[in-house]
């Protein structure tokens, strides 16, 4: 008896003390490895654990150039950037990953998903291990080499430059422009300041200049002026090839604002994504955390009521139809349902809780009573719920799985 308590205690002391993990901060990802004793060298990567948000930093930052998108997988191939831990014969080679159920997409300042973005974009992420269970090859490039960051496999947040830099309220300050040789030399900015050495990136004949709600043209550019850009071919033949430039706060709030209302739109059609943390089988009762990455003004639609109270399943007749109600779609890791108009299950919401906010999380939840429990009605199971008020329809053919299982 005294030896199991003693390993009882032993276990809740492990798991109560919070892994060690390895960050950016201790070099590159060729740099030392995990010691015994962990005196001599940095500890491993944080390896992801199922049914819980990350803690804060303890992601590896990759970036590179979008070369390949399954949007219905949520799967995406990058050029990975040249960076000086590279050896030269590793340089240009892909990066295979797959947003992680919670993992949040960016672009032009506002939500997104992978199909928003252009081919060719120069994007940021953040990225963790591959799953120790995973045993997909991993992606090779010439002579059967890889990049040293082929096994960061699992993507936590993906933005582009514009995102990246308006999130930290930077901004480019124009030094230089030579139409001729068409070159932009700029100075990053942040809070007045100047973040950095100059940098000349390319113009193209191509390269789209938006001012205020219409375009403009290259010989808009002047010096002085704060910009935002994106590129393409970055780390390649210098900084980059400029793409997109937005002169002025006005051209960058109408590209954020475009953008948000396309996010809308998609979770409207698709569901808020999250997982289930508890489940109340006798009650029938599901508990929901929803994920982040997604406009909090769309949560604020859940305490909203359907006046139509049409098609809406109610748990019992005793439930009260004029409270707030949704329906739960079982969802796949990659935030894909299977028949969301007809398998759904829910009723009454009977709470909406605000929590605290993780990586990852919307810091979101509620507690649903619903008409029946289906099988994907599980803790740590994703799932996409649809509150009342949003009308369900039924997504093209290649984004439902029903058929495919």
């Amino acid at each position: 008896m005294r030896l199991l308590v003693a390993l009882l205690l032993t276990t809740a002391i492990l798991r109560a003390e919070p892994q060690k993990f390895r960050t950016d901060a201790d070099g590159p990802v060729t740099g030392a490895k995990r010691n015994p004793d962990e005196k001599n060298g940095a500890p491993d990567w944080y390896q992801l654990v199922e049914g819980e948000f990350p803690p804060e930093g303890s992601a590896h930052a990759i970036s590179g150039e979008l070369m390949m998108v399954d949007h219905l997988e949520r799967r995406f191939q990058i050029r990975v950037d040249r960076t000086d831990a590279q050896d030269a014969g590793v340089v240009d080679f892909p990066l295979d990953a797959a947003m992680l159920p919670y993992g949040a997409i960016y672009f032009h300042g506002a939500p997104a998903a992978l199909q928003d973005i252009p081919l060719g974009t120069h994007l940021r992420g953040l990225f963790y291990v591959k799953d120790p269970k995973d045993k997909t090859p991993l992606l090779t490039g010439i002579y059967n080499r890889r990049t040293p960051e082929a096994e960061f496999r699992r993507c936590f947040r993906l933005e582009d430059d514009f995102t990246f830099h308006a999130r930290q309220q930077q901004l480019w300050s124009i030094d230089a422009i030579d139409l001729e040789k068409r070159k932009l030399t700029v100075t990053l900015q942040e809070s007045g300041k100047p973040a950095g050495q100059p940098k000349t990136f390319d113009l193209l004949t191509s390269t789209r200049v938006m001012k205020g709600e219409g375009f403009a043209d290259l010989k808009s550019l002047q010096p002085g002026q704060s910009i935002l850009f994106n590129i393409t071919w970055a780390t390649l033949y210098g900084p980059g090839r400029i793409t997109d430039i937005w002169l002025d706060e006005g051209s960058r709030a109408l590209a954020s604002a475009q953008q948000l209302a396309r996010h809308r739109n998609h979770i409207r059609e698709r569901g808020l994504p999250g997982w289930v943390t508890a489940v109340d089988d006798e009650k029938e009762v599901v508990t929901l955390v929803f994920f982040g990455g997604v406009d909090p003004a769309l949560f604020d639609e859940l305490s909203l009521t359907n006046p139509e109270k049409v098609g809406w399943p109610l748990s019992k007749e005793a439930d009260d139809p004029a409270a707030p109600k949704g329906t739960i779609a079982v969802a796949r890791d990659s935030l894909m349902t299977f028949d969301p108009v007809n398998d759904r299950k829910g009723g009454n919401i009977l709470e909406i809780k605000k929590i605290p906010v993780e990586p990852g999380g919307a810091g979101v939840q509620i507690r649903v009573k619903c008409d029946m429990l289906l099988e994907g009605f599980r803790p740590r199971r994703i799932v996409r719920f649809h509150p009342a008020t949003w009308k369900v329809v039924a997504l093209p053919r290649e984004e439902q799985f029903t058929g495919r299982e």
